[in-house]
């Protein structure tokens, strides 16, 4: 049995006692299913430029009912949702914010928010103006929207057990004092962020200070900043993301327990770009990402116990910058491919160590055909030791005396850092 109660608005109420009931526009509808229309899910439905306002369906509704937000643009001071419900948009329904304070803040546990369009949220030096605002909450569910031109897109704190997923975030940022982030967590814990994707913001994906939550499916390009940049968040998860074309690429700072998997680092240029930077890391785990065409692939400055296992550096500048602060790290069965310089350092003395990689430039024999060649490869080269300590050498790349820096060092290997050796280099790359 389904029963409908219909709510008229006070307009039409006094159109009813006039007894023009036939001129009766009817603007909001529960629908309950079940036997009883107070026992179960009841929806409103709202409708622009006629009351309610969606603030004001809010208000109507009884936790857990549904507000279905129809075809139209909405433009209302801040919506504030203050109970347990879920509100849906239809095709082309429009919050705009007519670029003043936040469009949309969650205060209670167990909202979604799904299929909308949030649009202009203007840029403020003294507050953190969002599309979306989520505080203090659980369980919430973010799904399915568009945010057009934003300071910032998601912002979620002292958040536990919420869902960002599948939104599209599109700004067009061109300063970092101008801009926001597209998804935003601080304080946050058991987060998934899934299948969105970010672009023009100061950085893509930000977070602070949140712990064993999920960063899977992204795509973050063409950001004033990072990609993804995050801060004192341990114990996270990071898979199967693009970060392309970011201003400086991915930043990873006061982490411990961070384990990435399966990204893409694409495209990341510029004098202080990063496909990955590692500050001050511990126990990090890379494996089977691809580092491809960024000015720096990764960057290691203090990141102690780092493991990075079968990742691919192709095609970058520098695939591996090892700073002297990096402390027993391990790179095994890596593939290195046409990049200018496979490892540099800024030291003659470290702990990390090279162990089975593909080295493109490894110039040794397999003469017992066990696929491993019979002499240690040396992957730094003596030039780059060079241009770290004199950075405009870099004009000299591609002169003749770089070519007799090489030939020297491999029949003097006494100038590059003589642990920096990979004793077992594979002949044949992965498939």
């Amino acid at each position: 049995m389904t029963a409908r109660l219909v709510i008229p608005s006070p307009t039409s109420l006094a159109l009813l006692r006039a007894g023009s009931a036939r001129n009766l526009a009817v603007t909001v509808l529960f629908i309950a299913t079940g036997t009883s229309a107070a026992a179960g899910q009841r929806t409103l439905v709202v409708a622009p430029d006629r009351p309610p306002t969606i603030a004001a369906a809010i208000q109507m509704a009884r936790p857990g009912d549904q507000i279905v937000v129809t075809q139209g643009v909405y433009r209302e001071p801040t919506i504030v949702i203050d109970r347990p419900l879920t509100i849906r948009g239809e095709p082309g329904a429009v919050l705009d914010g007519s670029r003043a304070t936040h469009i949309l803040r969650i205060e209670a546990d167990d909202v979604t928010v799904q299929r909308l369009t949030f649009a202009n949220v203007s840029p403020s030096h003294v507050e953190d103006r969002a599309a979306i605002r989520a505080g203090a909450v659980r369980r919430c569910r973010i799904e399915d929207n568009r945010i057009d031109n934003a300071f910032f897109g998601i912002y979620l704190a002292g958040t536990t057990s919420c869902r960002i997923a599948r939104n599209d975030l599109r700004a067009s940022a061109r300063t970092e004092d101008r801009s926001g982030n597209g998804i935003h967590l601080w304080t946050a814990r058991d987060v998934d962020v899934v299948d969105n994707h970010i672009a023009g913001h100061r950085d893509g994906i930000y977070l602070e200070f949140v712990h064993e939550s999920r960063v899977a499916g992204n795509t973050s390009e063409r950001n004033v900043r990072y990609g993804l940049h995050f801060m004192y968040s341990d114990d996270c998860r990071y898979e199967g993301n693009t970060f392309r074309e970011n201003s400086a690429g991915v930043a990873v700072m006061y982490t411990k327990g961070v384990v990435m998997v399966g990204n893409h680092f694409e495209n990341n240029w510029g004098s202080a770009a990063y496909g990955l930077l590692l500050k001050e890391v511990y126990d990090a785990r890379l494996s089977a990402n691809r580092f491809v065409h960024n000015t720096t692939a990764l960057l290691a400055d203090g990141a102690t116990r780092l493991v990075a296992e079968h990742n691919l550096f192709t095609d970058n500048g520098w695939a591996v910058k090892l700073m002297a602060s990096t402390q027993d790290a391990s790179f095994a069965s890596n593939t290195f491919i046409a990049n200018t310089f496979d490892v540099s350092t800024n030291s003659q003395r470290t702990t990390s160590r090279f162990r089975d990689n593909y080295w493109d430039e490894y110039r040794g024999y397999d003469l017992n055909r066990d696929g491993v060649g019979d002499v240690p490869h040396r992957p730094v080269r003596l030039f780059s030791l060079l241009v770290e300590r004199n950075e405009p050498t870099l004009v000299l790349l591609r002169s003749p005396i770089v070519g007799v820096l090489d030939v020297a060092e491999r029949l003097l290997p006494s100038l590059t850092p003589e642990m920096l050796a990979d004793p077992t280099p594979r002949m044949r790359r992965d498939p």
